[in-house]
């Protein structure tokens, strides 16, 4: 008789986009006990809008191609990007086809979070609130965790592998590792949702430069328009968007010496109307950390590492983690390897060397915006945003970090 596998405990802290997918995942493994614990109640989404870039969309297909389809078909297509200056003069019209196999992805966020977890149902247990968490007392590579939900306090213990999927200011993080150093890297963001009343003047996704002030807009379905912008900001202003009203909106976005253009003009007006419905944060990242070096604790997403808005890479290397580490551990305990610390330590190395990469791309796609590039700089940036669009590696057991990527380069 073939002596019985022990089950594995799986913990996961978080049902946003890189825990819901790791909660699909796992949970259609054999000899994984799979929770995924999540705050919020099911319809609590955010309200907001954001793409996904196509190596995300790429990763996914490889993984679960039904949840990439359905990501699709909530959406709208990101095929196009355009970077232009405020008065209207184009600096950049770049169809993805130029840099990817396929498009992005358009899409409310309170949409794909809808998508995701309905598509992890019975796996993920909501209004979650974590209470506690730490190493077991008999075995300091395991853990556990205590959390409330609905009034009643729960506890797991010998836990295997616990997957932080908890956000920027991760609450697993700071249990285990301490609070991360936190890198100000000198912007201040805004955001804002709106509905479509510019005539059809914004449709895919587009952004607009005045000097280091930059602004971002695209459609989404329902009629919908997302904006987004960016302010340069000392790092020790402590209240960075007090006194930013309709005036000072107004004189960072419009030229000096010229109108704005029609596009950015309606923008303009509309985040003046707006002043008081915009969500002001400061970008800031964390250090990286996928792994800890003795527990048993991984990291995705957000609570491992930030990226900068751009180039569609915030939830997109979210969703390359989860898939990434989905596919490592079902090929993990195909091959016979059960150790949790095995995967972790495959998993970080492939996704650091990655995650490296992608950070590396911003100055590159930076001389495509700003205009004035050589073509040997053109040519060197499009080669940048290729290789982050199309090389996506998904790490298997015993296959060394940046192989293996299971897709076509």
């Amino acid at each position: 008789m073939t002596p019985r596998t022990p089950t594995q405990r799986i913990v996961i802290v978080g049902a946003g986009v890189a825990g819901s997918i790791m909660a699909r995942a796992l949970a259609r493994q054999a000899g994984l006990e799979v929770t995924c614990l999540e705050q919020v109640a099911p319809d609590d989404h955010a309200s907001a809008g954001l793409v996904i870039g196509p190596n995300a969309i790429k990763a996914l297909h490889l993984r679960d191609p039904l949840l990439a389809s359905a990501i699709g078909e909530a959406g709208l297509p990101w095929d196009h990007w355009r970077v232009s200056l405020c008065s209207g003069e184009v600096l950049l019209d770049l169809p993805l086809t130029r840099v990817a196999d396929h498009g992005g992805v358009r899409i409310l966020r309170a949409t794909l979070y809808r998508v995701l977890r309905g598509a992890a149902a019975g796996t993920i247990r909501y209004r979650c609130k974590l209470l506690e968490c730490g190493a077991s007392p008999q075995d300091p590579a395991r853990s556990y965790v205590v959390w409330e939900q609905d009034g009643r306090q729960c506890r797991l213990d010998d836990i295997d592998l616990l997957i932080a999927a908890d956000g920027r200011d991760s609450p697993i993080r700071s249990a285990f590792g301490g609070q991360p150093e936190v890198h100000q890297v000198g912007a201040l963001l805004l955001r804002l949702l709106v509905p479509d009343a510019g005539a059809g003047r914004i449709d895919d996704y587009e952004q607009w430069c005045n000097g280091p002030n930059r602004l971002l807009a695209f459609r989404l379905p329902h009629g919908q328009i997302n904006i987004a912008g960016s302010l340069p900001l000392r790092p020790d202003n402590a209240t960075p968007h007090v006194g930013i009203g309709p005036q000072a909106l107004r004189a960072a976005y419009t030229p000096t010496h010229a109108r704005p253009g029609p596009q950015a003009g309606w923008l303009i007006d509309t985040l003046c109307a707006n002043v008081d419905a915009i969500c002001w944060y400061r970008m800031q990242a964390p250090g990286i950390r996928f792994a800890e070096p003795r527990a048993q604790v991984m990291y995705l997403g957000d609570s491992a590492h930030a990226m900068a808005p751009p180039l569609g890479q915030g939830v997109a290397q979210a969703i390359e983690d989860a898939c990434s580490a989905a596919e490592l551990i079902a090929t993990s305990l195909a091959g016979g390897e059960t150790s949790p610390r095995a995967w972790l330590a495959t998993f970080e190395a492939a996704r650091l060397e990655r995650l490296r990469f992608v950070m590396s791309v911003a100055p590159h796609a930076a001389g495509l915006m700003l205009g004035g590039a050589t073509e040997q700089e053109r040519a060197s940036a499009l080669a940048a945003l290729r290789q982050l669009y199309c090389q996506v590696a998904l790490p298997r057991h015993g296959v060394g970090p940046g192989a293996g990527t299971g897709l076509p380069a």
